[in-house]
């Protein structure tokens, strides 16, 4: 992996991490900690490519979608 694929997925995840906090109205290290829990880190991290040319909205849907299929609620 490049240093800027690092870089660039190191603040998509940032970005995400902030997006879905301030969607779901939840502090930004219990947005961590939910999306650590139930899949949602893990997935952004695998599919971020895919992830950040999309739109934020479906991005962040996409990533509740998955932590709500491993047990998360909201």
């Amino acid at each position: 992996m490049e240093a800027t694929d690092t870089i660039n997925r190191i603040s998509f995840i940032t970005f995400i991490i902030e997006k879905f906090a301030s969607t779901y109205k939840m502090d930004r290290q219990y947005a961590f900690l939910y999306l650590k829990k139930y899949g949602g880190l893990q997935y952004a991290f695998e599919c971020w490519q895919s992830l950040h040319v999309d739109n934020p909205f479906w991005a962040v849907r996409d990533i509740y979608k998955i932590c709500y299929k491993n047990g998360g609620m909201r």
